[in-house]
């Protein structure tokens, strides 16, 4: 059994799906930075709230006005927060954005280069050394004589 878990962990499958899980755990993180940290206060300013993420309506409860959305979670509160939701589909419509340009980017380069092979299978053979050596060889002869 372990020499079998051995032999599956050794594929390059598997391999390139750990890199791939750790470099999108890496994206994710630089996403949600880009989404909180830039993204969110410029559309907290462009709604007149400060921090668009912290938005929410109580559905039952008593929460204080002007409480965070963490604190009205940890007071029990029932919260509807809208303003999370919301972040969450613009931190996904940037990571699917990227993964489109990232699969663009790899289809043009996987174009150009069938092209690339395409363009040099197409091409003309031209003679071998020996081809045109023995051209020249006849040549040669064909002139002395």
């Amino acid at each position: 059994m372990f020499k079998e878990f051995k032999e599956f962990i050794a594929r390059g499958n598997v391999i390139d799906l750990a890199v791939g899980i750790i470099i999108g755990a890496a994206f994710t993180a630089i996403v949600n930075s880009l989404v909180t940290d830039l993204l969110n206060p410029v559309i907290g300013l462009l709604t007149g709230g400060t921090d668009f993420s912290g938005h929410y309506i109580v559905l039952k409860g008593e929460v204080p006005p002007g409480t965070s959305l963490q604190a009205a979670r940890d007071s029990g509160a029932s919260v509807f927060a809208y303003g999370a939701f919301l972040s969450a589909i613009i931190n996904f419509l940037i990571i699917a954005w990227a993964v489109f340009l990232l699969v663009k980017g790899v289809n043009r380069i996987q174009t150009a280069t069938r092209r690339k092979q395409e363009a040099e299978e197409a091409a003309p053979a031209g003679p071998t050394q020996e081809e045109l050596l023995a051209q020249i060889r006849d040549e040669l002869r064909a002139q002395r004589a």
